[in-house]
């Protein structure tokens, strides 16, 4: 089988040039590897990389750059797949680091008979402070950013949907182009109607793939309002593409607002359960995370802080996006 390697990629300097070797190091045949990068105008360095590794890098079946004026995640993906020649889409993210064998296992799942496949996705950071590994713990926790299987290995099934997925081509033949109004939710969406159409979505754990964690807490912070301001818009776009935990973190800042009112009128009971209830569920997943490192670091002990403000940020985001008016 023939591979369409598709990246899109705005501002994405610092994580660019890794991914690209990695693509690079693929045991798969590089004569078997169209490769498809996407540079959605960006202001920095990213395109001239991209220009580079196609000018350097002869050995694959062909490299070419496209341009994405619209910037966003699903207009690239758009782009792309107008220009995928091969038998194969593969979608990866331009801020993660794949394994030598990424290609090679993805094309095994599929051609024991699979449509669509994905994996393990952990995440990684970028320098190893104490700090960043902190804001890794909270991104990897359960608590933190909720049970996606591809975030958490498990054994072979079918699922909802799957993150750096390969999909054979026939499958966008059928379903058709992402929603361009869904800047992130795209994925969710686009699987829901593969799903519709009758295919199954396989998580294969002998793939691996790796995202890098946003390197501070503003970042990570702005990442989980926009993720949440874009579940709330979907659910009045496509709501039985979202699952229920998509909803948790809104649902615990209009819990929130709720047990306030209440106490406001002198009515505490409501608010000082909720609050011992997730402040004491907060402390032991926090534990839990940290028995699980091998070296303490004193920055762990932000843990319940961090996953108070990760949740409030995607809580926030969702209403956000849900009061909206387009």
């Amino acid at each position: 089988m023939t591979v369409s390697f598709i990246i899109i990629a705005y501002n994405e300097e610092k994580t660019l040039t890794s991914i690209l070797q990695d693509l690079k190091k693929q045991d798969y045949p590089h004569e078997k590897i169209q490769v498809i990068l996407v540079d959605g105008s960006s202001t920095d360095a990213t395109k001239e990389l991209m220009n580079l590794f196609a000018k350097e890098n002869k050995s694959f079946k062909q490299v070419i750059v496209l341009d994405n004026p619209k910037r966003t995640l699903p207009c690239g993906w758009n782009i792309a797949l107008e220009a995928a020649q091969e038998d194969v889409i593969l979608r990866v993210d331009a801020h993660a680091s794949i394994p030598c064998d990424f290609i090679s296992n993805n094309i095994r799942c599929l051609e024991s008979g699979e449509k669509i496949c994905g994996g393990y996705r952990p995440n990684i950071i970028d320098g190893k402070t104490p700090w960043k590994k902190t804001l890794l713990l909270a991104e990897s926790s359960m608590f933190g950013s909720g049970i996606a299987p591809y975030r958490h290995n498990s054994e072979k099934r079918y699922v909802k949907s799957i993150f750096h997925g390969a999909y054979c081509k026939e499958v966008f033949s059928k379903v058709g182009n992402y929603n361009e109004h869904l800047k992130r939710t795209e994925d969710n969406e686009m699987h829901y109607r593969m799903r519709k159409a009758g295919y199954k979505i396989c998580f294969d754990p002998s793939i691996i793939s790796y995202q890098y964690t946003r390197n501070t807490l503003a970042r990570m912070m702005k990442q989980k309002f926009l993720n949440g301001y874009w579940i709330g818009k979907t659910t009045k776009v496509c709501p039985q593409c979202l699952s229920i935990y998509h909803f948790v973190p809104g649902l615990f800042v209009f819990g929130i607002v709720l047990t306030f009112s209440f106490a406001i009128v002198h009515i505490w009971a409501p608010c000082l359960v909720m609050w011992c209830c997730y402040w004491g569920l907060a402390i032991i997943m926090a534990l839990t995370a940290i028995l699980q490192e091998k070296k303490f670091s004193g920055s762990y002990m932000a843990l319940p802080v961090l996953f108070f403000l990760l949740h409030i940020s995607y809580g926030i985001g969702t209403l956000k996006g849900l009061l909206s008016r387009n």
